[in-house]
């Protein structure tokens, strides 16, 4: 097995729960009474917002404040924030290996700005991660093969020497076909193992 010298993690689904994903929107229905129509205009927005093509305020115009609301458009986007909780367990095993020094670590995740800048820094990933290569940021979704091309040349990895930890295996599939080593996250406990039947640990 080739050294590991890389280690891109996902966000939502590996170190904290989704951002706004399908049980996050579900809540955000209940909670505001909001129609079946935000989930089909959500479906349309999603991603030109993932990719940065849209701004929060204008996903929000067209997904939920198309017509007169009885709340407002800060508590709007304080609930949608509240729906970020980080895995304690996940995090710290991304800062021991970080602590070890023999990898390199990055996110690779889809998020829109906005939330995904909410979320490193509720989570401290700023003091562990080397950097954020986010579908905001790089233009491009996971399972884009092009997104994992342009992330591995950002960070300067060989792909071989890349390990990707991500809970989705539509996303884990491209990055094996470049060669790079993969983990399908589920739990602490099998990523600890995986870690450290790479030496990272």
């Amino acid at each position: 097995m080739t050294a590991i010298t890389h280690v891109f993690f996902d966000i939502g689904g590996v170190l904290g729960s989704n951002g706004w994903d399908r049980e996050q929107r579900a809540r955000a229905t209940e909670h505001f009474g909001l129609e079946p129509e935000f989930e089909a205009r959500h479906e349309e927005l999603v991603g030109d917002w993932e990719i940065g093509r849209l701004s929060l305020e204008e996903y929000l115009d067209s997904a939920v404040f198309f017509t007169p609301r009885s709340f407002t458009r800060e508590e709007f986007v304080k609930f949608m924030l509240a729906q970020s909780v980080p895995f304690a367990d996940s995090i710290a095993l991304a800062k021991r290996v970080a602590e070890g020094g023999k990898a390199r670590l990055f996110t690779l995740n889809n998020e829109a700005d906005e939330l995904n800048r909410h979320r490193i820094d509720a989570f401290g990933l700023r003091a562990i991660f080397e950097s954020f290569l986010s579908s905001c940021w790089l233009g491009l979704r996971k399972p884009s093969r092009t997104m994992l091309l342009r992330a591995s040349l950002i960070a300067g990895a060989a792909p071989g020497s890349i390990l990707f930890v991500d809970d989705r295996e539509q996303n884990i599939l491209p990055a094996r076909a470049l060669g790079w080593q993969t983990h399908r996250f589920t739990a602490a406990a099998p990523l600890e193992a995986a870690l450290r039947e790479r030496g990272l640990l």
